[in-house]
């Protein structure tokens, strides 16, 4: 301190001490007098300043230390650019997942809704477990039970899905729709981007058809074309003027394309959709009453619930036991997603894991390497928290550069992830690449550098626990040893858990695409044709006779009929089936009628699509609406309630109250099984009638002697040349709806083999190098064996066995832990089960094999020491 400093200082605690006592003197508290005294001289801020400065100087100096860490860390691993190489892409690669993964769940599970008061909404579902039904939606007498008796509830909007054929903008087509009421908007928060919404006032018979546009269509179809509004389309055989842009939110409970109100719709003016309990095709939401819970709600419609069945007991099937739930919208929009989300979560952290394993090997290793440049650096008074400090900067070096890749590299894999999230949830269509990327990443960055870090030993300045400064080889202490194969035991372990459970979706995926379906797979054509609504019965059926006809005369044509569903594609189109009674068949007491599927079919159709006929005859052009009712069943129907095989001419009717008056039918014919709604089919209880008879089918079957696909463009002309505004679309053949329907559980099984492969490979380079250091480490144990009378071959097998044991190790730790994570799993996660024998020993078959490939190479290094080299090696 410099004179004049030292004076200014004096005079400073000489005016601070005369304050100081005369505030004491006047009675004041002497820490309170002090600080006053200090404010009132103006010396608190030069006492602050000169605190800051002192706290200051410290962490610069803590700043500039650790900076030439980095610089000595840096310079230090350019020597080593393969070792730094495979470290950063090892993290890039653990810690890309991760961040991808995690920025998916937090836009489907985390992320809030764009609807108004979103917490206030709630999602109100009635389901059939007893028939196997999540969700069987409710009728118009049931929503109108609930709004005359709820308090909890203010308002309800109710949303029902039909497809329409839309004409009006370019070539027809087929839209899915949703059908709603004037406070549906209102219930669910939502505004326009133009124009205006649906509202009360286009309720009633006499109200105008109106649209509106959902923005995904309106931005995609139509190129945001703002002169939409206004414009008057065709929904069947009724107009209607589109009249507003939905605002971007999620689209539940289905994927629309366009939202109208329910005058566009000639099935919702029908008596049968306004009268009928049993006619259930309508989701429901509510906004929650204020000071009301979602579980005040749920207790009262619950009760509510309770009571309508009590008073309608025939509408309530004792069987189905009908059930109703109630969650917020959020929760019921993100459920589907959550459990494969946080699987995929998982996995990402099981890579991430073995990641950090792999490298902790790697610098394990290279610590061993530096032992010399270490142990010199404490001989020359290094303290421990400045060693462990210069190996925290390589880390860091190491893990930010991974992190930056890491991060590059998820923006692709959110691309993918969303899109696979998709399938479950549609918030997943909503995810982008966001700033939680970068925050992911660099707090895995952390958490990896810090973890680095603290793996290697470092050398101590007591004496003979320190490292040898003299001798300069390469040596292993048991403690270092032990951590080598610890970490490569936790990788071939991790990664076993996901290659079974990668091994375990491919074992499905193969059974799935094997199974006989029972029907023509690859020369049946499909297309939908659906007839417009409102059209009559006669109108209908002579369209689908006229076409099939027409189609029939093509070249390489050879046969053709329409029907009601495509096998898998239309699965769940009518529900989990209907009650249905048969002549000669008395339920036992308590018992209630069997369910079926109803599918309408036209004269050909089991030829067409393969499917043999049992006993009977098949459908006929005879069959007309003013002939004899008839029906074909399928051979489970006929077991069951025909064990004696006296089905044949006997009656069946539909029970149910959305029939009408039971009309009986004569079986003509029963077919063997198919299952239409799974593909690895079970026992179908499957009720058909004649297209002729009913008046409903939009789906053409074409049976193919050569390409099927060739035949569609003719197939459209003559369509089209029969009605003009006819949707034709969605043409595959039977193999390919197939392999539509199982886009979900192949994308299931690429993208956990896709986890499960990094794993492999990243454990595979473990083991190679740990197996390969130990060889490096025990030159002169070999060359001391061979000299001794051991043969290159018995080296050979020795070090393979080293790796033979760290897998079988590895192994069994894999199963014992993915056992326990899969029972914890299951306890909470429904849909997790254990995989199969087949796909463990695939896995431990997969690891064991990638694991003694890698170790040849050091072993036949091993194999090959030159005796004479390795003695002089001290």
């Amino acid at each position: 301190m410099r004179p004049d400093e030292r004076e200014l200082d004096d005079e400073i605690r000489g005016h601070l001490a005369i304050a100081i006592q005369e505030r004491i003197d006047r009675g004041e508290d002497p820490q309170a007098a002090r600080l006053a005294a200090l404010r009132e001289l103006g010396y608190l801020p030069a006492v602050r300043d000169s605190m800051r400065r002192v706290w200051y100087s410290r962490w610069f100096e803590a700043a500039m230390a650790f900076g030439l860490d980095v610089r000595v860390g840096l310079r230090s691993l350019l020597r080593t650019r393969g070792l730094a190489a495979t470290v950063v892409i090892t993290l890039a690669l653990g810690i890309g997942a991760n961040a991808a993964i995690f920025s998916v769940v937090r836009g489907v599970l985390l992320r809030p809704l764009v609807n108004r008061d979103e917490d206030r909404l709630v999602y109100i579902r009635q389901s059939a477990p007893g028939l196997g039904s999540e969700n069987t939606t409710f009728s118009v007498p049931e929503i109108d039970d609930f709004k005359a008796r709820v308090t909890t509830i203010t308002a309800f909007g109710d949303f029902s899905v039909i497809g329409f054929n839309m004409v009006g903008f370019g070539e027809p087509r087929v839209v899915q729709a949703g059908v709603v009421s004037g406070s549906y908007f209102e219930v669910m928060g939502l505004r326009p981007v133009l124009g205006r919404l649906i509202d009360r006032s286009d309720d009633g018979k006499d109200a105008a058809g109106v649209v509106v546009l959902t923005h995904r269509f309106w931005s995609t179809s139509l190129e945001a074309d703002p002169n939409v509004l206004g414009k008057t389309i065709r929904l069947g055989p009724r107009p209607a003027t589109v009249i507003g842009v939905l605002e971007p939110s999620v689209p539940y409970p289905a994927d629309t394309e366009i939202i109208a109100n329910v005058v566009t719709s000639p099935h919702h003016l029908g008596a049968t959709m306004v009268t009928e309990r049993t006619h259930r095709m309508t989701e429901l939401f509510g906004r929650l009453a204020p000071g009301a819970s979602v579980e005040d709600a749920r207790a009262e419609l619950t009760a509510i619930h309770d009571s309508m069945k009590g008073e309608h007991p025939d509408a309530y099937s004792t069987r189905a036991n009908p059930q109703l739930s109630v969650k917020r919208l959020r929760e019921q929009i993100a459920a589907p997603a959550r459990t494969v989300l946080l699987v995929l979560l998982a996995a990402a952290g099981i890579v991430f894991v073995i990641a950090c394993s792999n490298v902790a090997n790697l610098i394990l290793a290279r610590s061993v390497r530096r032992e010399g440049e270490l142990a010199v650096r404490a001989a020359l008074g290094a303290s421990r928290g400045a060693l462990r400090r210069t190996l925290l900067a390589e880390s860091l070096v190491l893990c930010g550069a991974g992190a930056v890749l890491g991060v590059l590299l998820a923006r692709p894999f959110v691309t993918i992830v969303a899109r696979y999230a998709a399938r479950f949830s549609v918030r997943a269509l909503e995810v982008t690449v966001d700033t939680s990327l970068l925050w992911v990443g660099a707090s895995l960055a952390m958490a990896a550098a810090v973890l680095l870090a603290y793996v290697p030993r470092l050398p101590s300045t007591q004496g003979p626990a320190g490292f040898g400064l003299a001798s300069g080889n390469l040596r292993i202490t048991p403690g270092t040893n032990r951590r080598l194969r610890l970490f490569a035991t936790a990788q071939i372990a991790f990664s076993f858990v996901l290659l079974a459970g990668a091994g375990m979706l491919l074992a499905a995926l193969v059974a799935l695409q094997t199974a006989n379906t029972g029907y023509n797979m690859r020369q049946v054509l499909a297309i939908d044709v659906p007839a417009a609504l409102g059209d009559t019965r006669a109108k209908v059926s002579d369209f689908y006779a006229e076409i099939s006809r027409r189609v029939a005369e093509l070249p390489g044509v050879e046969g053709v009929a329409a029907g009601s569903h495509v096998p898998w594609r239309d699965a769940g189109t009518f529900g989990p089936g209907f009650q249905f009674a048969v002549e000669g068949y008395t339920p036992a007491d308590g018992e209630e009628n069997p369910h079926a599927r109803m599918r309408i079919v036209a004269p050909g159709f089991f030829s067409v699509l393969g499917v043999p006929l049992l006993s009977g005859r098949e459908f006929s052009n005879d069959d007309r609406r003013d002939a004899e009712p008839v029906a074909i069943i399928s051979q489970s129907v006929a077991q069951r309630l025909f064990p004696n095989g006296e089905a044949v001419n006997r009656k069946v009717w539909w029970t149910e109250a959305l029939f009408g008056k039971p009309e009986p039918r004569r079986i003509v014919g029963i077919v063997a099984d198919v299952d239409d709604e799974n593909v690895v089919r079970g026992p179908a209880l499957t009720i058909y009638q004649p297209l002729q008879q009913v008046g409903f089918a939009g789906r053409l079957f074409v049976h193919a002697s050569s390409d099927p696909y060739a035949l569609v463009p003719p197939i459209t002309r003559i369509i089209r040349s029969v009605s003009a505004d006819q949707p034709v679309e969605r043409a595959a053949t039977l193999e390919d709806v197939r392999a539509e329907v199982l886009s979900p559980e192949r994308l299931n099984a690429f993208v956990f083999s896709g986890f499960a492969g990094i794993a492999l490979l990243i454990a595979v380079v473990g083991v190679a190098g740990v197996l390969a250091f130990s060889v490096s480490a025990r030159t002169r144990e070999f060359g001391v064996r061979l000299a001794v009378g051991s043969t290159p071959r018995h080296l050979l097998f020795g070090v393979l066995s080293e790796g033979v044991v760290i897998v079988a190790i590895g192994i069994a730790a894999g199963a014992a832990c993915g056992y326990v994570f899969a029972g914890l799993a299951a306890s909470y996660l429904e849909s997790v089960s254990l995989p199969g024998a087949w796909p463990v020993l695939g896995a431990a078959g997969v690891l064991a094999g990638a694991a003694v490939l890698a170790s040849l190479m050091p072993a036949a290094r091993a194999s090959r020491v030159d005796v004479l080299q390795a003695l002089r090696s001290e």
